[in-house]
């Protein structure tokens, strides 16, 4: 796909996402119109899948290490053909497939997660696993910014950068909001970029939602040969709908009818 694709699978990420959280009265839709635009990318441009084929041994792995943002990498899956689009309207259901954090049991899924923290370490798992196997799939981890104060991915980093895995790349989803308050009063993490050189990580950055920006750095991995490559995508939380957007309470809040109506209404008048 070109970027004037991927943006528009970025609006049905985008629709499908809010019609999930709204219709299961669940949360977490600030935290996937975040990433809606990175995942677009992702799925649209760069990762190597195959979605009559889910489980073909030379895919890229792709892991969602916040998994409270699922439906926008359900709504990625179903609008790539990994699984129809009206299984979407089971998520969060009872004996749905489609958990309110993301699973493996979904076609296309690598990974489950929702305690944060675990999606770095496993990527770098996989990534070593294809070094060793001399295979050329790659690993791509796409994590949130708040997670960052667990210790496993510093441990994860360390590891990564000793065994020279470029073919590894982490995704920081960094809109700043975490949970009840900003990144910045819950735990610092700046000179955030500095930290992961100081790892010996290749660093960029880049606005997440500028589509022709992600590509251009997703496209060119790995940036240094012999190590992993981290891209700070700086996002606004709720990205896509005004009310929404950089207010923390749509962490957990879900969408009223008249809100849907009014953020859908939004998310149309973008194309």
């Amino acid at each position: 796909m070109d970027t004037s694709s991927t943006r528009a699978l970025a609006r049905t990420i985008r629709r499908l996402s809010l019609e999930m959280v709204t219709a299961a009265r669940a949360s977490h839709i600030g935290s996937a119109l975040s990433i809606a635009d990175i995942v677009a990318v992702l799925y649209g441009r760069v990762l190597q899948v195959r979605p009559a084929e889910p489980r073909w041994p030379g895919r890229d792995r792709f892991i969602l290490s916040k998994g409270h943002a699922c439906v926008a990498v359900y709504a990625a899956l179903a609008a790539r053909g990994f699984l129809p689009e009206a299984q979407l309207k089971t998520y969060g259901a009872d004996h749905s497939l489609l958990m309110n954090h993301i699973s493996h049991h979904v076609p296309g899924v690598e990974f489950s997660t929702g305690s944060l923290g675990h999606g770095l370490p496993f990527g770098v798992g996989k990534a070593l696993a294809a070094r060793r196997q001399g295979a050329a799939w790659r690993t791509f981890v796409l994590m949130s910014d708040g997670e960052l104060g667990e210790g496993s991915n510093w441990e994860a980093a360390l590891f990564a950068a000793h065994h020279g895995l470029d073919n590894l790349v982490a995704v920081i989803d960094y809109n700043k909001l975490q949970s009840l308050t900003t990144v910045a009063r819950t735990l610092g993490v700046e000179p955030l970029a500095d930290k992961w050189r100081a790892f010996g990580w290749a660093v960029r950055e880049a606005d997440g939602h500028d589509h022709d920006a992600l590509a251009a750095a997703l496209d060119a991995m790995p940036w240094e040969s012999g190590r992993p490559g981290v891209l700070i995508a700086h996002t606004t939380k709720g990205k896509g709908v005004s009310f929404m957007e950089d207010r923390v309470e749509w962490h957990y809040r879900s969408p009223s009818a008249d809100q849907l109506a009014q953020a859908l209404g939004e998310i149309e008048a973008q194309s």
